[in-house]
């Protein structure tokens, strides 16, 4: 806003220039009534100085009535020539026959004896009334004033004749020019002195408004710190008072603003769910970091501006009516096909004054992902559950109703579904532990016994077991296989749960030798790290295609089903490797090329120990 005005802009010369305005509108109508008084006023002096005596009529009117013509019109000259009054020019004595008899211009003599023209003298003859006019004289630009009186014998009273009487008024106009000109030079000065006063007196009027004007633009840049100065009690100083009570409100007010503004900015920077605001047509006016991040977005800019539905890509299926209106207020979306892999869970809401007018509308997006990957998951392990219990149930079922329909009788038979009836039962209860222990993993109820082991002697242990198997192997159709061992010389001690520890590696061995071929070698290594130990267990077998590594540790996932159900596996023995682990404080995880084998790498934590140390803790214990 420009806090410069120029002076005509300002206030204090539009209150000068009306009080001047009403002054000289007040001089004018003043001055008008003036001059047209003055007027009135000298115009009957004027007519009353030149006015004839009335024994001057008396004489003319005798003269007239005299039959002796020449005699008479000697006497009317006579008496004519003594009228002494400057301001008349001429008189002119009229019979009733309208005969010119006699004239005061001694220039216009040869109009005596002739009849008159002039229809006034005529009028006047004949109506017996007096005729007064003004008239302009074009030819020399002069003003006179005419006066025309009927002679009356007193006798008979008788219109006897008329004196025509005419009078210069430049005399009287002139006098009344220069008073006028000195009432219009007095009210110029009056006029200049009172505008020089009106401006002085509009100027201490206005200051405080200026002042007050100059605090409310410091209140617009935001400056609070200005006062203006109260002078008094009138109006103009209560509303300065008032000036510095809003200045106070203001400044409370936009601290209070910018206090809820920083908190809003805030709670939305530090959200977990992403926000987006809307206007009334839909299109973005804010948006928090998490909403950027949900969608894939580095920069808010992108999103200002832009329809929600389009920012949400929910074009085709909705319109920005129906979310305004509140039609539709959830919904799922999928955004894989943007590449970010998220699904959300959108909240709409509008925002809505309390005349009931929406204004906006406020979009909450909340990432279910995982709760939709636990949902599938949980699903599909109830029908993977399902499925893995159905196959050897019925299997049950299908021996026991033949053994019911009469098969217990063979004694060939019945020994053989009795034995199929036993293994299945076998491996739906080791199902069913192993779905228990998943279970209490899941729950946090499984408890750990930590203790520090060798792992070195643990791990060749638990290898000596399996080449014990291999050499007790009696049966010619079992397979043979042989174990290689790589380990580090060094002996390394990790805290872990020795029991379950060995469940861990008896799963991944019994799986390397059942899918290992005839023949072939399961090798074994044992290194350390800067501050992990690594175990690995290699087998030749059919190795795992690269689409299923991803999915090699879920629950009653096989890659050979068919293979898998055959030698006896419920699907969960690397689930729980993975969990145990992970409750260890390590990781687990596995490479594979198709057709060459797997390889399945066990990482702990460690950290090591100098001997001296150790015997000296030893010592202490």
């Amino acid at each position: 806003m420009n806090s410069k005005l120029k002076f005509y802009q300002s206030i204090r010369f539009k209150i000068a220039l009306v009080f001047v305005l009403i002054l000289m509108l007040t001089l004018e109508c003043v001055g008008a009534v003036f001059v047209r008084q003055l007027e009135h006023q000298n115009l009957n002096t004027f007519k009353q100085t030149i006015e004839l005596p009335s024994y001057v009529d008396n004489s003319l009117a005798e003269q007239l009535s005299r039959s002796n013509t020449k005699k008479a019109n000697k006497q009317i000259n006579q008496i004519l020539s003594e009228v002494n009054n400057n301001n008349i020019s001429e008189i002119r004595v009229v019979d009733s026959k309208s005969i010119v008899r006699g004239t005061s211009n001694a220039d216009n003599r040869s109009a005596i004896g002739q009849k008159t023209t002039d229809q006034a003298i005529k009028a006047t003859l004949l109506n017996n009334r007096s005729h007064t006019e003004n008239l302009y004289d074009n030819s020399n630009h002069t003003r006179y004033y005419v006066n025309v009186i009927p002679l009356v014998d007193n006798s008979n009273n008788n219109v006897v004749g008329a004196v025509y009487l005419r009078a210069s008024l430049e005399s009287v106009y002139s006098n009344i020019n220069n008073i006028t000109l000195v009432y219009l030079s007095a009210a110029m000065i009056t006029i200049v002195l009172s505008l020089i006063l009106a401006i002085i007196i509009s100027q201490e009027i206005t200051r405080p408004i200026e002042e007050m004007r100059k605090q409310t633009l410091r209140i617009a840049r935001g400056d609070y710190s200005g006062q203006v100065k109260v002078l008094g009690n009138d109006e103009l100083g209560q509303l300065a008072g008032a000036v510095n009570n809003l200045s106070v409100r203001v400044e409370e007010a936009q601290e209070s603003s910018d206090s809820e503004r920083r908190r809003l900015d805030s709670i939305l920077s530090h959200m977990s769910d992403g926000v987006l605001a809307t206007d009334r047509r839909g299109n973005v006016t804010i948006v928090n970091n998490m909403a950027l991040q949900l969608l894939g977005v580095e920069n808010e800019d992108d999103l200002i501006g832009k329809s929600i539905i389009d920012v949400l890509d929910i074009r085709h299926d909705y319109t920005v009516r129906q979310l305004v209106n509140g039609e539709q207020r959830e919904m799922i979306i999928d955004m894989s096909n943007s590449g970010n892999n998220l699904i959300l869970n959108v909240y709409f809401s509008p925002i809505q004054r309390e005349s009931g007018f929406v204004s906006g509308l406020v979009c909450v997006l909340h990432d279910v992902t995982s709760q939709q990957k636990e949902e599938r998951e949980r699903k599909q392990f109830v029908s993977n559950v399902s499925h893995e219990l159905r196959t050897p149930l019925t299997s049950v079922r299908s021996y026991v109703e033949a053994l019911s329909d009469g098969a217990w009788q063979d004694k060939e038979i019945a020994p053989q579904f009795l034995k199929v009836v036993q293994d299945e039962t076998d491996r739906m209860i080791r199902m069913i532990n192993d779905l228990l222990s998943l279970s209490r993993m899941d729950a946090g109820t499984t408890k750990l016994n930590l203790e520090y082991v060798n792992i070195n002697e643990l791990f060749n242990y638990i290898l000596d077991r399996f080449d014990m198997i291999i050499k007790k192997e009696e049966d010619p159709k079992k397979k043979k296989y042989t174990i290689e061992r790589y380990f580090t010389k060094k002996d390394l001690w990790v805290e872990i749960d020795t029991d379950k520890f060995t469940q861990v590696i008896d799963n991944i061995m019994n799986n390397a030798i059942k899918y290992s071929p005839d023949g072939g070698v399961i090798t074994t290594r044992l290194l350390e790290t800067h501050n992990h130990v690594i175990l690995s267990i290699s087998d030749q077998g059919l190795g795992i295609p690269r689409k299923d590594l991803g999915r090699i540790f879920d629950r009653f996932f096989r890659v050979d089903k068919a293979r898998s159900r055959k030698q006896g596996g419920t699907g969960l023995g690397l689930a729980i490797s993975k969990e145990v682990i992970n409750m260890l404080g390590g990781q687990i995880w596995v490479d594979s090329v198709e057709g060459k084998g797997s390889t399945f790498y066990i990482s702990l934590p460690y950290v090591p120990y100098e001997e001296e140390e150790w015997d000296d803790e030893e010592a202490e214990k």
